[in-house]
């Protein structure tokens, strides 16, 4: 595991999400309470970025057609999306958020194991 810093904690809002770029992969932080979790920045169902959706709890929804994602897996809570998106084991450092790319879970890894 490779973890490359993404953000400063506190750019983090508590309850929202921040827009990061990471070795030219568009990634969503999205912080609940004292976690912060990552995921790839694009809805399965419209490629639309997550990032300028709504988050609650460990949940966001892609504001064009109200797919809700869980943070946590990257799995789709309801309709449209059918897919899951790729999700980033993330590391807490002093005031720094760190994100792993290289320990993806893939929407097909989800979806082969039937976890989409």
């Amino acid at each position: 595991m490779t973890y490359v810093h993404a953000a400063q904690l506190a750019d983090v809002p508590s309850g929202g999400v921040l827009a990061v770029e990471i070795d030219g992969q568009e990634v969503a932080l999205v912080r609940d309470g004292d976690d912060v979790y990552a995921l790839r920045d694009e809805c399965s169902h419209a490629s639309i970025p997550l990032s300028e959706g709504d988050v609650e709890g460990c949940e966001i929804e892609c504001w064009l057609h109200g797919s809700r994602f869980d943070v946590r897996t990257g799995k789709p809570v309801n309709l449209p999306a059918t897919e899951a998106v790729p999700t980033y084991p993330t590391q807490i450092e002093g005031d720094a958020v760190l994100v792993d790319l290289s320990g993806t879970n893939t929407a097909q890894e989800l979806n082969a194991h039937g976890n989409a």
